[in-house]
């Protein structure tokens, strides 16, 4: 299908090249775009700083896509991703025995496939991944703070195949007056949300890492959809 893509910088990027990008991102190197042309242009912008919404065309028709929103995956395999790729700190028993468990039984080799889809884990949403792994909140509140949460969704170019694919067209720029407000109020809705989030109430009806663990649940549990 052919479509536009919106990467936000602080600068003109161009062509995108295969093989560059930070190794410590979401989903590892890549390019990494929205299909929402208003989210880049949030994330192209800081304080007191203006940006570009660099916009390119892309055919991903015959390109291996992994989209981490479709029914047969869950927060733990974003989780589990982000383990692979983010800098974690596991400095507590239940959260070494979270990651082993993920990467067992809930790991997806990103590398496999041309274009990875998946929500985006910045700062504020990441508190919530680390949460979850250190048993503090339960998978319900936490697939709902991503559902509800507003981050954003992110097209993750990885191959050189999708490099080949994907064709630059211009760019924007993007004034920080007006959309660092709305990138700012974003952060804090979430920022607010993990505050006000009381991650020492126990919920009994919610599902913590260390059942999924003691009852062996795998991806196809019913209890994890």
């Amino acid at each position: 299908m052919r479509q536009y893509l919106y990467h936000g910088s602080d600068h003109i990027v161009g062509q995108p090249k295969y093989g560059e990008g930070k190794l410590h991102n979401d989903y590892g190197k890549g390019f990494y775009c929205t299909e929402d042309i208003s989210l880049a242009r949030e994330w192209a912008v800081d304080r007191d700083r203006d940006g570009y919404v660099n916009i390119y065309e892309i055919d991903d028709g015959d390109l291996q896509i992994l989209n981490l929103e479709e029914d047969c995956y869950n927060g733990l395999h974003w989780i589990e991703i982000l383990l692979n790729n983010r800098n974690f700190s596991l400095n507590y028993p239940m959260a070494v025995a979270a990651a082993d468990y993920l990467h067992k039984y809930f790991h997806v080799n990103v590398d496999d496939y041309d274009v990875v889809i998946g929500y985006r884990a910045d700062d504020s949403y990441f508190s919530y991944a680390r949460a979850f792994v250190n048993g503090n909140i339960g998978l319900n509140q936490l697939c709902d703070s991503l559902r509800l949460g507003e981050l954003g969704v992110q097209y993750v170019l990885k191959s050189k195949k999708a490099f080949d694919q994907i064709k630059y067209i211009g760019s924007e720029h993007v004034n920080s007056y007006e959309w660092f407000a709305k990138k700012d109020a974003r952060d804090k809705h979430a920022r607010e949300a993990y505050k006000n989030m009381d991650v020492m109430k126990y919920i009994k009806t919610d599902i913590y890492i260390n059942k999924i663990i003691e009852e062996e649940m795998r991806a196809d549990d019913p209890r994890l959809q």
